[in-house]
């Protein structure tokens, strides 16, 4: 047993359901995102002796899952971040509308399109704050940037994709 066994099933225990809901946010699957939270985890514990505390752990414990979530895409190109999310869906309702819902589902597929296309900062900037609901410190700690950096890239972001699905 390694001395900081007991430590990181603590961390384990308390971060288990927001790292699985982060992950979840991103993917949109829950298979998915069991197994990239069982992965990220699992590299946690092989890196946690190295864990120097200059973030905290649930950002530590994002970064890791969001890498993971990267590589996951790169192995599975037809897999896309489900921003439908972000796009207020239909109910279920029987009464709505079909046209109300198709066009809802366009505009998901422009949006994930648009973020898809985003330089990597920039996409890593949007993941972490509205994925991963990380506030402006964390992420700045986390990328190597400073806050109003974070704010910055996170604005320039968010107007980036609104010039893109605006000019579509």
């Amino acid at each position: 047993m390694r001395p900081y066994d007991e430590e990181f099933e603590r961390i384990y225990r308390e971060y288990y359901g927001r790292v699985y809901a982060f992950l979840f946010r991103l993917c949109g699957s829950s298979d998915t995102a069991e197994d990239l939270m069982q992965e990220t985890f699992c590299q946690a514990y092989i890196s946690f002796p190295g864990y120097d505390g200059s973030c905290s752990v649930f950002t530590w414990l994002c970064a890791i899952a969001k890498n993971l979530f990267f590589k996951y895409l790169r192995r599975n190109r037809h897999a896309v971040i489900p921003l439908d999310l972000y796009v207020d869906t239909p109910s279920d309702d029987p009464d709505s509308e079909p046209g109300y819902r198709v066009s809802k589902e366009i505009e998901a597929e422009k949006l994930r399109e648009a973020v898809a296309s985003l330089p990597p900062k920039y996409a890593d900037v949007i993941i972490l704050r509205v994925f991963g609901e990380l506030s402006y410190s964390e992420i700045s700690s986390k990328l190597g940037i400073s806050v109003s950096s974070a704010k910055v890239i996170f604005f320039r972001a968010k107007k980036t994709l609104k010039e893109k699905l605006i000019d579509e």
